[in-house]
């Protein structure tokens, strides 16, 4: 019997105006229900109403899960257009402004911002989360740790937050620098075990930090409600082969250390700390960038050959060779950041920088549902 390795994928959305692409700051009611009745509750609204979130259900095979996301995509679009709306699929929003945000309601969402304050106000930020499902669930602590080289190579492909607030950030991938400003963010403590990582959480829990281990809000971690290694460091990118591309690359990785213990089984406070520093690498200069390596410095394109060579054994088990590579094509062709980027140059000249970025929400609209 094949490994299943069962996937699923979420993928968070800016909900915005139809006609100026500007994020909506009240989610009308009526729209999220009807979402919820066509899409058979795999939709959800997100902690601020300028998003909404689709999750696939779990899946076995890549290209169904593909047809799934598009369809989830094209859908809640056909719904939000019905309401004057639309969907934009990236990091941040160009052009919005945070300090206009409105939280959802819900009492966790009343007890996050609570704590979070402006913090929480400010996290305008949409994301791509990746679930896969391990053969033992014990394991997901272990592969965590273990996965953790790779992190800045899925936030490399996946870079689409070039602008903040109407400004260029001079990063490809912003988010993470917001979104890191949150508790329990960015890259995992070198918990070894289950049992470390449960220590760690019934501390927190104890001490009335958190409710449970859903407030860790890691790059990588063991879901709460699922039985999946969940990671959740990339951009949500703005084509959807993207997205399939980066978890077919994920779940033939999670595949390859399951079933080899010993790789990165050595990890230090030392590859720790370069993963941390590769991780501002990928936000900082994307595809385009380089990594600190075994051997000095190593090109994304690099790494990314290297990588599919070791899993093309397990990405062909899982069905999914195919998909994985298209990640060496987003390496050579760019990310919807470095698109994004390139709208805006050729659109500011001579017209004014607001121009230039309602030319980047038009190509964000359009990509999304391409």
């Amino acid at each position: 019997m094949i490994d299943s390795y069962r996937i699923g994928i979420e993928e968070e959305y800016f909900l915005v105006d139809a006609a100026t692409k500007s994020v909506t700051r009240a989610m009308p009611e009526a729209f999220l229900a009807t979402a919820k009745d066509a899409m058979n509750e795999q939709v959800v609204g997100e902690f601020l109403q300028s998003q909404i979130e689709v999750k696939t259900l779990p899946h076995t095979d890549i290209k169904t899960a593909h047809a799934e996301l598009r369809h989830l995509r094209q859908t809640v679009a056909r719904v939000a257009a019905d309401h004057g709306l639309a969907i934009l699929a990236a990091g941040t929003h160009p052009t919005a402004d945070w300090g206009r945000s409105q939280k959802s309601e819900g009492e966790r969402y009343d007890a996050v911002m609570d704590d979070l304050q402006m913090i929480g106000q400010r996290n305008m930020l949409c994301g791509l989360h990746v679930h896969v499902e391990l053969p033992d669930p014990d394991d997901r602590v272990d592969v965590m740790i273990r996965m953790l080289p790779y992190l800045p190579l899925f936030i490399a492909l996946a870079t689409s937050s070039p602008f903040w607030r109407s400004r260029p950030t001079g990063l490809k991938g912003y988010r993470l620098a917001a979104y890191d400003e949150l508790p329990r963010t960015g890259v995992p403590e070198l918990l070894r075990t289950k049992e470390e990582f449960d220590a760690y959480v019934s501390a927190l829990v104890k001490a009335g930090v958190m409710q449970d281990s859903s407030y860790i809000w890691w790059s990588i971690r063991p879901s709460l409600n699922l039985p999946t290694l969940e990671l959740r460091a990339p951009d949500c990118p703005t084509l959807v082969d993207d997205s399939i591309a980066i978890a077919a690359l994920y779940r033939s990785l999670a595949r390859r250390l399951t079933r080899n213990p010993g790789i990165n089984r050595d990890l230090s406070a030392v590859t720790r700390a370069i993963v941390v520093e590769n991780k501002w690498r990928a936000q900082r200069y994307g595809v385009r960038g380089t990594f600190v390596g075994e051997n000095g410095a190593i090109t994304v394109a690099g790494l990314m050959d290297q990588v599919i060579e070791e899993i093309a054994e397990d990405a062909d088990a899982l069905g999914c060779l195919e998909e994985v590579h298209r990640c060496r094509a987003i390496v050579g062709s760019g990310t919807s950041a470095d698109a994004q980027i390139a709208v805006f140059q050729a659109s500011g000249e001579g017209q004014g920088r607001m121009h230039a970025l309602n030319a980047v929400k038009d190509w964000i609209a359009d990509k999304t549902l391409q």
